[in-house]
């Protein structure tokens, strides 16, 4: 049995194990309602580094059907495309969701991309190198006809961002256990492109740009707070 493998029976088991454990702690304090006030709109500038505003193309639009199911999870969504002095173009989307328990988790753009009738041709684990450590994400492809579309997300659960998947479940398990009702916010950068490794350096470029332009303390609204 390779680590791998083993690793993810761990997992398994013991996010069975906080399932169970969570059924006798019903969460019943949102952390969302403990956290200063945080506005995605005011945030998040509009101008940062050599990134600006561009109002020509907006990111990927869903049906009515999807976007009623999304109202019903984020309580903020921000979707914006921004342009750089060399033409080159990043579309970000961000939503903030406050109350993660198990009918209202956030919806994986993975998941979001093929209801809009993508077919997502790469879908792996990755880690995006920012001065403020490594950020554990997922890169995507997605396409449909002649778009090509890399994408690189990564989902913040609480205080901590985690990798998507078992970890992320854990991690919302977790604060169960304590009484709390995480939030969570939903990180993605696309921009469209064959060239895959230029589009995730300009998505990484992109990235720490936003970031490195933040406050510290909005800064960890979208990456987590720093171990130590």
């Amino acid at each position: 049995m390779n680590a791998s493998l083993r690793m993810n029976l761990l997992l398994g088991a013991l996010l069975l194990a906080a399932a169970v454990l969570s059924r006798a702690v019903a969460p019943s304090v949102k952390m969302s309602d403990q956290r200063p006030v945080f506005s995605l709109e005011t945030a998040i500038p509009q101008a940062f580094g050599e990134w600006r505003l561009d109002t020509t193309m907006v990111p990927l639009q869903v049906d009515p059907e999807t976007q009623s199911r999304l109202n019903k999870i984020y309580n903020q969504t921000l979707s914006r495309t921004y342009v750089n002095p060399r033409g080159e173009r990043v579309m970000l989307s961000i939503a903030y969701g406050g109350d993660q328990s198990d009918n209202m988790s956030v919806h994986k753009p993975e998941v979001c991309y093929a209801a809009q009738g993508f077919q997502v041709e790469r879908d792996e684990y990755g880690a995006l190198a920012t001065p403020y450590g490594p950020l554990p994400v997922k890169r995507l492809l997605a396409v449909t006809g002649n778009r090509s579309e890399p994408i690189t997300y990564w989902i913040t659960v609480g205080n901590k961002i985690s990798k998507v998947g078992l970890q992320q479940r854990l991690e919302q398990l977790r604060y169960g256990l304590t009484g709390t009702i995480a939030d969570a916010m939903l990180f993605r950068v696309s921009n469209i492109d064959t060239d895959l490794p230029h589009a995730y350096q300009l998505q990484a470029n992109f990235v720490n740009s936003l970031l490195g332009s933040m406050p510290q303390a909005q800064r960890s609204r979208l990456i987590g707070t720093p171990p130590g």
